[in-house]
């Protein structure tokens, strides 16, 4: 494209903004335009996270439109929208900063734009950021894994098979649970694992709830958890 402007695709953690790393910081503060996912509310999370790491006086705000359909036509053609409009800053020659809650390679939004970008000629680039699903543990003062364990992550979606899920060996991560958060109960309880697992919802955000087992008024408890809830299930 005759152009050296980059497309930085920047993970800024789940909710603390002490979890950005330094380099997050400096490619924030380096870049003139910062793109930020907004919801169809107007809120803008990871903007709001950045914002109490980085100085982000004089820097171009961007938003970007997604959507949560479940229509894949739908979810590509925001995916062209958000692409156009970094592109129109990257051939003006400004580099620009999306901000990606959590980790830039794990079910990242962001993950979209580069592939669209990329394949016009820009240059992309990516910044690893804390995984929800590690500050959650960290929270839970949980070890995921031993020496040899297993470590498998799974979307807790519609279509997931929770059952199977649960039958795999080794430590199982459930994301994006809360809409499923009473099949995911009864799965646990029906594999026997309920008291082997935990939750975290609002990871490192005001509201944040730490639930280190999914027994008895733990379960009760996880169904008052909000969007943003993980649960992670350890070998019995």
């Amino acid at each position: 494209m005759g152009t050296k402007a980059t497309f930085y695709a920047v993970g800024v953690g789940p909710g603390d903004p002490e979890l950005l790393t330094l380099k997050a910081v400096r490619v924030i503060g380096a870049c003139p335009v910062v793109a930020a996912p907004r919801t169809a509310g107007g809120r803008m999370l990871a903007l709001d996270i950045a914002r109490q790491a980085v100085d982000l006086a004089g820097k171009e705000i961007l938003p970007l439109d997604f959507t949560m359909s479940t229509d894949p036509q739908k979810r590509a053609a925001a995916q062209r929208a958000a692409a156009a409009r970094v592109r129109e800053k990257l051939a003006a020659g400004l580099d620009v900063a999306m901000l990606n809650l959590g980790d830039v390679s794990i079910y990242a939004t962001c993950g979209y734009l580069i592939e669209l970008l990329r394949a016009e000629g820009f240059a992309t680039a990516r910044v690893a950021g804390v995984p929800s699903f590690c500050a959650a543990a960290a929270g839970l003062d949980l070890s995921l894994t031993g020496i040899d364990t297993p470590l498998h992550i799974y979307p807790a979606a519609e279509e997931a098979d929770l059952a199977a899920a649960l039958a795999q060996p080794g430590t199982k991560i459930l994301m994006k649970s809360a809409r499923r958060l009473p099949a995911v109960l009864d799965a646990l309880r029906q594999a026997g694992l309920a008291q082997h697992s935990a939750l975290a919802a609002n990871c490192g955000l005001p509201g944040e709830l730490l639930l280190p087992s999914l027994a008895g008024e733990g379960a009760d408890a996880a169904l008052g958890a909000g969007y943003f809830a993980t649960v992670i299930v350890k070998e019995g």
